[in-house]
C-alpha cells in the first residue's frame, strides 16, 4: 500500500482527539444462558470472522462493518489485496452507507498480495488514531499464521486500534486472535407489504480465549439505531445489544491507496 504523507497525516492527527476506551465492540448485555458472551468483542485486540463458504463474503464484510458501527469504533482502515478486489467486487460508498457507514470515515487500502497485506496491516494497527482496522483476506492465506497474529495482537493492545481479521473461504487455524466468529447470511424478518428486511446474521463463536465457544445465535443489524436486535430463532431468545460507548469520535476522509 501506498500513503501519502497528508494520508498518513491525517490519520495521525486523529490520536490527539481520539478518546481511547476499552469498551466492548458490540456483544455487551447478554442474559441467562448466554451469558458467557458478556465481554463480547473486547476493543484494543484482534478478532477474526470467518466466511468458511466463499458466498458469506458479503455477510462477514457486513458484519464486520455493523460491530465497528456499534462500537463507534471510527475512523476504519480496510485493507485487501487486489485478489480480493477482484474476486470480492469493489466496496461502495452506497453499500456502506446502507449499513450505517459514513464513507468519509473509510480509508481503502489496495495491495499487491498477501505479503504486503501483512506489512500494512502491522504498521496500521500502531497508529493510536485508528479506531477499527478491517484486514480483508481470501483462501487458505498460508501467511496469515501464529506468529503474524500475535504481531498484530500486539500492536492492537499497544495502540488502542482493532483490528477485524475477515477470512473469506478459509478454514480456521491456530491464532493468536481473542475470538474467532464464522458468519453467514439469515433470513430477516420482512418488512411492511412483505418487503425486503434488515441484513440479518446467523452467528457462531469458534472460540473465545478465556471462556467458552460453540454457542450460535442469529441477529439483525438495525442501522438507525446501531445496534443488533435478535432475529427470530424458533426455540430460542436470545438477544444480542450493542455497546453504544463513545469511542473515536472525529471520522477520516475516504481516500483510496494503493
Amino acid at each position: 500500500m501506498s500513503e501519502s504523507p497528508t494520508q498518513i497525516a491525517r490519520l495521525r492527527s486523529l490520536a490527539a482527539t481520539a478518546r481511547l476506551s476499552t469498551a466492548r465492540l458490540s456483544t455487551a448485555t447478554i442474559v441467562g444462558e448466554t451469558a458467557w458472551l458478556t465481554d463480547g468483542l473486547g476493543r484494543a485486540q484482534l478478532h477474526e470472522l470467518f466466511a468458511i463458504d466463499a458466498e458469506e463474503a458479503a455477510a462477514a464484510a457486513g458484519l464486520a462493518v455493523a460491530v465497528t458501527i456499534a462500537g463507534k469504533a471510527l475512523p476504519v482502515l480496510w485493507l485487501r489485496t487486489m485478489a480480493a478486489e477482484r474476486r470480492g467486487g469493489r466496496l461502495r460508498a452506497g453499500g456502506l452507507g446502507e449499513l450505517g457507514l459514513e464513507a468519509r470515515a473509510v480509508v481503502l487500502g489496495i495491495v499487491a498480495d498477501e505479503a504486503a497485506l501483512l506489512r500494512a496491516a502491522a504498521d496500521a494497527a500502531r497508529c493510536p488514531g485508528l479506531g477499527t482496522l478491517i484486514v480483508e483476506a481470501w483462501g487458505p492465506a498460508p501467511g496469515i499464521d501464529l506468529t503474524a497474529t500475535r504481531r498484530l495482537m500486539l500492536a492492537a493492545e499497544a495502540s488502542g486500534a482493532t483490528v477485524l481479521m475477515v477470512r473469506i473461504g478459509a478454514e480456521p487455524r491456530p491464532s493468536a486472535a481473542a475470538t474467532r466468529w464464522s458468519v453467514a447470511a439469515a433470513p430477516s424478518t420482512a418488512l411492511d407489504a412483505n418487503a425486503p428486511g434488515v441484513p440479518a446474521f446467523a452467528v457462531e463463536c469458534l472460540r473465545r480465549r478465556g471462556g467458552p465457544a460453540g454457542r450460535q445465535w442469529r441477529v439483525e443489524w438495525d442501522r438507525d439505531a446501531t445496534c443488533f436486535r435478535n432475529a427470530p430463532l424458533p426455540g430460542a431468545d436470545l438477544p444480542l445489544v450493542a455497546d453504544r460507548t463513545p469511542a473515536l469520535d472525529s471520522p477520516a476522509f475516504v481516500r483510496r491507496t494503493g
